[in-house]
């Protein structure tokens, strides 16, 4: 056990390790982040990001009251339905805020919200840039005889404290070293984003439930485009629009993190394909001709979708090989540990990844705070953390490459694949017919994604 004050040093300022240290300094706890970009404005990508109930106690117990309500203020408008459709614009299903009887619509505050990662980024680091050391690039750790834990860095920099978290994604360099037998594999599925400016005659391309929500459309082979249409409460200026609350309003006017914002309306898609219909060099594309891939993968679809996939920003459109961890069995614990896509990186199917690393976050900043007023010794608190999450964690992998698996039945192009997305097309129809079997679809949807818990759960 260290003898020294407990100092926890943090690798990336991810989701994630931005929560455990805004949690941390609240709780009085030294903290201090390392994070490989040059500045607060590099790395930042646009897309939106789903906070579930989950994410959103997370977030409400590591950050202040007041940047709190930043953060809420910053989202985009909240998503109402759920939809299933054809790539011929038809609805296989959809599921809006009326499905749900009174008596079992979540709280309010279990409510999902829809934020752009770049915004949430800004509202989490407000407020810790004192603890924030940027351009600072991990390269391994060493483990001491006194439980003092140093990190070093490409500079030739190095950083001592009693808890060294892996935070810093999927390429952790921490779990390479910690745990090097977690590997990640690929699901075999190839996404590729975009980002189309919300217009009048963008808008007009939509339905209104898809407008007002989070779409998954369904092509042949397997392919499957998520569209959802972000609509924030500023604009193109940065300035409160006209008709929100005055609370949002100043909230928005007084964040700093407004500065490096450069979020506005739009419809986010990104499609997805097993990489056998793809070629080999998609890895490589960029810009116009990855989109103009989305466009020859696509030409028996709806005109109005493939009206959204040719008028994308071409600098918002990268592909990514959609990996997965596969769960292990609990390791021996030490002064190392890890959360986030660092120890369980999940394919988007469920949508449930950054809201699970907020949930590491909140989960190991309670169990610090424990070994900070002397209640628990640190490896213990360490322990109980990795149990926990670990249970948690692993379930959401599993399920999330349930939904996307470029190697199932789903994505192949004889006659049993051909059956399958048939026999789950009509599934679908029929579910939608049926407002029982509906609800208990919603409903079992938003137990998973964390209504009704607590913060002890």
């Amino acid at each position: 056990m260290p003898t020294t004050p407990l100092h926890v040093l943090i690798i990336g300022a991810g989701t994630g390790g931005l929560c455990l240290a805004q949690g941390l300094k609240r709780a009085g706890i030294s903290v201090a982040v390392y994070e490989r970009d040059r500045t607060r404005r590099d790395g930042l990508q646009g897309y939106r990001v789903g906070i579930d109930a989950d994410g959103k106690r997370a977030l409400r117990a590591n950050l202040s009251p007041e940047l709190y309500e930043t953060f809420l203020a910053t989202c985009a408008q909240r998503p109402l339905y759920g939809n299933q459709m054809t790539h011929e614009k038809k609805f296989l299903f959809s599921a809006g805020p009326d499905v749900l009887k009174p008596e079992d619509q979540p709280a309010e505050e279990d409510k999902d919200e829809s934020v752009s990662r770049m915004t949430l980024r800004q509202v989490l680091l407000t407020g810790v840039e004192d603890v924030v050391h940027f351009d600072k690039e991990f390269t391994h750790y060493d483990q001491h005889a006194d439980g003092t834990v140093t990190a070093h860095f490409a500079d030739g920099d190095t950083a001592a404290g009693t808890l060294l978290v892996g935070a810093e994604g999927a390429n952790s360099r921490v779990r390479k070293q910690y745990l090097p037998h977690a590997e990640l594999v690929d699901t075999g599925l190839v996404g590729i984003t975009g980002k189309t400016p919300l217009t009048a005659e963008t808008r007009a391309l939509l339905p209104r439930e898809v407008m007002e929500g989070v779409t998954m459309v369904h092509g042949p082979k397997g392919f499957m485009c998520i569209l959802h249409v972000m609509r924030f409460k500023w604009d193109e200026e940065g300035k409160p629009k006209e008709g929100i609350g005055s609370t949002d309003a100043e909230a928005i006017r007084a964040w700093p993190g407004m500065l490096y914002d450069n979020s506005r309306d739009y419809i986010m898609w990104g499609f997805a394909a097993s990489e056998k219909w793809l070629p080999a060099e998609v890895g490589r594309m960029r810009g116009t001709e990855i989109q103009q891939l989305v466009l020859d993968r696509t030409t028996g679809w709806h005109p109005d979708f493939r009206r959204i996939f040719s008028l994308g920003d071409p600098g918002s459109s990268f592909p990514l090989v959609i990996r997965t961890s596969e769960p292990i069995d609990q390791w021996e614990t030490s002064n190392v540990t890890l959360i986030g896509d660092a120890i369980h990186t999940m394919t988007p199917g469920r949508g449930v990844g950054a809201n699970t690393a907020l949930r590491d976050a909140r989960l190991l900043t309670r169990k610090l705070a424990a070994v900070q007023s002397g209640r628990q010794p640190l490896l213990d608190a360490v322990r109980a953390y990795e149990t926990t999450m670990t249970s948690y964690a692993w379930d959401a992998v599993i399920k999330s490459r349930a939904q996307m698996d470029g190697h199932s039945v789903m994505h192949k192009g004889d006659l049993l694949g051909s059956l399958a997305r048939g026999g789950m097309r009509t599934a679908m129809r029929t579910m939608n017919r049926l407002p029982p079997l509906k609800r208990k679809i919603v409903a079992a949807e938003t137990s998973f994604r964390g209504a009704g818990r607590t913060d002890e759960d």
